[in-house]
């Protein structure tokens, strides 16, 4: 089974926790992408009615609006439930997102589901956070160099996300830089450190967020709670 049809079936198990009248946060990215189209077919099957979505970045609006999925702007009200997708996953459920970019929306949307599942492949699954995959931080574009500078004493190695010649702008207009992360981190501590560095504007780090996840490997799909 190819990498693309994991990502479905592990879509379609987050989507079948999806109720009728549910607030859902949208998720981002190459996996996320299928379970809207799932919603979007049973909302157009009348498996489902009722169903709103919040998008997590401009790229998914879009794709909710094309499958038919009514969407609508992050209030503080709660989400039932959020579905995305992540780019490492610990075992006790800690992520690092946002190599999509998507990182801020991402967070303030799936901080206010009740439920939020993870949907990914097995090549996301991690012992220790770092370990695969920079972390992304959004940063502020005004005097972003002054930022990375402070960053770059927590956290030597990184660069600005720069895939042309100008550099990554996110849905929000910021940048992106990303940093690896030294093995032997205490997570949580990096992350209010992160935090509170001035024009930070926040973190790929996801720390007891999930619910569940659902990985889809060769030889089916797992599904895995905190441990």
């Amino acid at each position: 089974m190819d990498l693309e049809a994991l990502k479905r079936e592990a879509a379609l198990r987050a989507v079948a926790l999806v109720r009728s009248g549910d607030r859902v946060g949208l998720g981002t990215g190459s996996t996320a992408k299928y379970a809207i189209e799932e919603i979007g077919r049973k909302l157009a099957a009348g498996e489902l009615t009722g169903v709103v979505g919040v998008a997590t970045s401009e790229a998914s609006d879009a794709l909710a609006r094309q499958v038919g999925i009514p969407v609508e702007p992050l209030d503080p009200r709660p989400l039932d439930i959020a579905i995305d997708g992540a780019d490492e996953i610990a075992p006790n459920l800690d992520l690092i997102k946002g190599l999509g970019g998507a990182l801020l929306r991402e967070k303030l949307t799936e901080v206010q589901a009740r439920r939020f599942i993870v949907i990914a492949d097995h090549t996301k699954l991690v012992e220790h956070i770092g370990e695969k995959s920079a972390l992304p931080i959004e940063i502020a574009r005004f005097g972003f160099l002054s930022t990375i500078e402070r960053l770059r004493v927590i956290l030597p190695s990184g660069r600005l996300r720069q895939p042309g010649a100008q550099p990554y702008v996110t849905d929000n207009g910021n940048y992106i830089f990303d940093a690896r992360i030294p093995a032997g981190s205490d997570i949580a501590a990096l992350e209010r450190r992160l935090k509170g560095t001035l024009g930070v504007v926040d973190t790929g780090l996801f720390l007891g967020m999930a619910e569940r996840a659902f990985v889809a490997a060769p030889d089916g799909v797992t599904e895995l709670t905190p441990r």
